[in-house]
């Protein structure tokens, strides 16, 4: 497998991490399907999302992939009055990663992140490693640590 920018990024910041990969297809995804493929607990899995703040721009949330981002929680912890998701259409120009392959590390610009504070409850967790069907484990900490992100109850 070639390594992700969020796996040399790992290497190059001496984090450690595990890899999990999974067959993605569009067509017939979901969370449940994921757990055929990967050997950890699919509720440890991360989703990554990139919104947009009135004030201070973009910005990427990271919660539960069972559970909805509270916008009205990231904009208060972020600065803004008001958030709302990125078009999928911009996901690729802004950050370099395609849907389903987003990670909250290695974007193409460096952008604020939140992380919910849901992660703290466990000692590893699961976020996309840069590209769909590659997954990567580390500790909660370690993740705010290369991110610089606070935890937050950002998660409904």
């Amino acid at each position: 497998m070639k390594k992700t920018n969020v796996l040399r990024l790992l290497d190059q910041k001496k984090v450690t991490y595990q890899i999990a990969t999974y067959e993605y297809d569009s067509a017939n995804f979901t969370p449940e399907k994921m757990q055929e493929f990967v050997d950890f607990d699919i509720n440890l899995l991360y989703k990554t999302l990139v919104g947009k703040g009135n004030k201070t721009g973009h910005l990427v949330g990271v919660i539960p992939k069972d559970k909805t981002l509270n916008f009205k929680s990231l904009s208060k912890v972020s600065g803004n009055k008001k958030m709302t998701l990125i078009p999928q259409k911009e996901l690729l120009p802004l950050t370099g990663y395609i849907r389903g392959g987003c990670s909250p590390m290695g974007m193409k610009k460096q952008f604020p992140v939140y992380l919910d504070a849901s992660m703290l409850d466990h000692e590893l967790i699961y976020v996309n490693a840069g590209q769909r069907g590659v997954l990567v484990g580390l500790k909660p900490e370690d993740l705010a640590k290369v991110t610089g992100a606070p935890f937050e109850e950002i998660a409904e």
